[in-house]
């Protein structure tokens, strides 16, 4: 049987990708280091997907194909975590897609690549 190992993205810098993955997931490097064009970060505290970043020159997707989703409980939570990977770094993507009343936030890594923030209470 096959399964996912890890979700890779592209980033320009690894370094400064890594540690800002690392400190919104809690995530640690697999191998114990970074390098300047590769990483496979995995969780800090046991299983879990993977994220691997590599070295990227090409441009980041205004509406990428692929992309995380990350989940909160509710919209507590999920405006606490905007509010923290913002912090972090991440900024808010004027997103032109939102559905009346969404149930996600569109954000951006240092690096450009989008991502979402979901509030899985939504009804």
């Amino acid at each position: 049987m096959i399964s996912i190992g890890t979700i890779v993205m592209g980033a320009a810098d690894v370094r400064r990708a890594a540690e800002f993955w690392s400190r919104a997931l809690d995530y640690v490097p697999r191998d114990g280091e970074v390098t300047d064009d590769w990483v496979v970060l995995v969780p800090a505290d046991g299983p879990g997907p993977g994220l691997s970043l590599g070295l990227s020159t090409t441009p980041v997707q205004e509406h990428p194909r692929v992309h995380l989703d990350l989940y909160a409980r509710d919209a507590a939570e999920q405006a606490a975590e905007v509010a923290r990977l913002e912090s972090l770094g991440a900024e808010r993507v004027d997103w032109d897609r939102y559905p009346d009343n969404a149930d996600f936030v569109v954000l951006a890594d240092t690096e450009g690549n989008r991502f979402c923030v979901i509030d899985t209470a939504h009804g």
